[in-house]
């Protein structure tokens, strides 16, 4: 088993005022030759916004882009024709491919949204641009981790054009749980969204970042009452749609 241990406050930061961002990868004004993605994991972005401000309308294309509400509300606006408002125990999906506009406003004026952006490089490109978003409350699972994207449509949860699977997990303290990869030659990134949790005994706290891979499979033990994200994704770039 290989590992890299990203702590929290060695993140990339950027505060515009209404957005204070946290980079785990190098991105814009952030840039770390050796913190430039975790295989095809391209972008760990844990953005606030402030009330009632938000991104203008810009473009991306080839890029699988999801986005993660943890607190307060995110409104959406594409070129596709969707709008929308995603909230806590949603979870959005863009791919990108030949080419959108998009827009994501805090929805509130009175207090700041919270959200992951994540982006993972596609294994195929110039695909037809699409949206959904999905509410993980009925599948979420106490002490255990639930599955919110794959690469199949039929799937629990979102899909996207890679083989990656993202899964949740709301953990009691000392309760544990285990993971198994689902394609060789993947790897995982834990993200520790809250609380204090041991993989494979690396103790991690609120925002750490933790990468595995050269393995089949590894342990979670909750410390606290914890959150955590795992995303699964191929390691080698070669991947990436040409």
């Amino acid at each position: 088993m290989k590992t890299v241990l990203h702590k929290a406050n060695t993140r990339g930061h950027a505060d515009h005022g209404w957005l204070n961002s946290h980079h785990t990868f190098s991105f814009a004004g952030y840039q770390n030759p050796e913190r430039m993605h975790f295989g095809v994991l391209r972008v760990l972005n844990d953005d606030q916004v402030a009330a009632g401000k938000g991104f203008g309308t810009h473009p991306h294309d080839n890029m699988e882009i999801i986005s993660i509400p943890l607190e307060g509300d995110l409104e959406h606006k594409d070129s596709m024709g969707n709008v929308a408002t995603i909230k806590e125990g949603d979870v959005q999906v863009m791919s990108a491919g030949t080419g959108i506009y998009h827009s994501e406003y805090n929805a509130n004026a009175d207090k700041a949204v919270k959200f992951l952006q994540i982006w993972v490089f596609p294994n195929e490109r110039n695909v037809e641009p699409r949206y959904d978003q999905i509410s993980t409350r009925d599948i979420a699972k106490k002490n255990a981790f639930y599955q919110v994207l794959s690469p199949n449509p039929d799937d629990e949860g979102v899909w996207v054009h890679q083989d990656a699977w993202f899964h949740l997990g709301n953990f009691e303290a000392g309760s544990s749980d285990s993971y198994s990869i689902k394609k060789e030659g993947n790897g995982v990134y834990a993200f520790i969204l809250e609380g204090e949790v041991e993989i494979n005994g690396q103790k991690l706290e609120k925002r750490d970042g933790f990468g595995l891979w050269e393995t089949d499979a590894f342990d979670l033990k909750s410390l606290t009452d914890s959150r955590v994200l795992l995303m699964e994704v191929p390691m080698s770039l070669g991947k990436i749609g040409r």
